[in-house]
């Protein structure tokens, strides 16, 4: 697994890619997530735990145990279909979360510079219905939101619809759902996906696997080609410290003990292989290979194309 060439296009040249067979996964950038997202996010993760797991400093950590986070999609293109993973937090929206409120981020030049302009796009999927993946599903165009990716069909997990169709959402996530899901569904684009224990092929080479705990239809992204594999994590794994530590739960996760068996599972089963791990919500470098370390597991990081590792 080697990071790949990229596109001639300078701007486009910017973007972290990697390539996993014939096929080329572009990170699209959003924001770094402030000092205060680790602490709220990860409570288990104290600085003490931190420190003590020497392998994630300089890049997923500093040196006094603050965790490294950040927001981005994935974009690739399949058998001719432009697909993008999650669609980050958002512009301009309202939202409980500080870091998160009226954000104004240059994303959407981001994802045009990869060569993956809103119009262009065929499919988008959602791992989960939370408010960091799903706030550029639409945009405030004359007064109301509207899809932002206008000609692509958006994917869900049945399971993580029905979950939400049929709980009492607080006030934010109604927000959230108000302006960044029902317009989408509004519009016609909206699709749900009976998601299969083994996963569920959604293009050549792209599948859906089940992956819930964290929400109860959260699914990760397989891209194969080729003989090469990789995995896009959602949030089953938020940050490589739950790596060294796969008991480390989220203060959000709906099913704690669920999400710490789906996460124990995918480890084990990435452990040891050439199969590249792309993080939902790791900083820079973002990915690279499990390694079993003791009782536990590490990332080794793989840099992408023009950069280097830290340290």
């Amino acid at each position: 697994m080697s990071a790949t060439s990229q596109p001639s296009d300078p701007a486009a040249a910017q973007t972290p890619s990697w390539s996993v067979g014939d096929l080329t996964v572009r990170r699209i950038d959003e924001t770094a997530l402030p000092a205060a997202t680790g602490p709220w996010l990860l409570p288990g993760a104290t600085a003490d735990v931190v420190t003590r797991t020497p392998w994630l400093r300089p890049d997923f950590a500093d040196e006094a145990g603050v965790l490294r986070l950040a927001s981005h999609s994935f974009a690739v293109e399949v058998d001719g279909l432009r697909i993008l993973v999650d669609t980050g937090i958002g512009n301009g929206k309202r939202r409980a979360n500080p870091a998160w409120h009226n954000l104004n981020s240059d994303y959407d030049a981001r994802l045009t510079a990869a060569g993956f302009a809103p119009e262009s796009v065929d499919v988008v999927v959602l791992t989960h219905l939370h408010t960091d993946h799903v706030g550029w599903n639409t945009r405030f165009d004359c007064g109301s939101w509207v899809p932002t990716f206008p000609n692509a069909r958006y994917l869900t997990s049945r399971t993580e619809w029905n979950y939400w169709a049929g709980v009492e959402m607080e006030e934010a996530r109604q927000q959230m759902f108000q302006d960044s899901v029902h317009p989408v569904r509004e519009a016609g684009l909206f699709g749900l996906v009976d998601v299969a224990d083994v996963g569920t092929d959604i293009a050549p080479g792209v599948r859906l696997l089940p992956s819930p705990g964290h929400t109860p239809g959260q699914v990760t992204v397989e891209l194969s080609s080729q003989g090469e594999r990789a995995l896009i994590s959602g949030d089953s794994i938020h940050h490589p410290v739950q790596m060294g530590h796969p008991e480390l739960c989220s203060c959000v996760d709906i099913a704690p003990e669920l999400a710490a068996k789906t996460r124990h599972r995918m480890l084990d089963s990435l452990a040891g292989t050439s199969t590249l791990l792309l993080g939902s919500h790791f900083p820079p470098p973002t990915a690279g290979h499990v390694r079993c370390e003791g009782n536990a597991y590490r990332l080794a990081p793989t840099a992408p194309r023009g950069a280097t590792v830290r340290g």
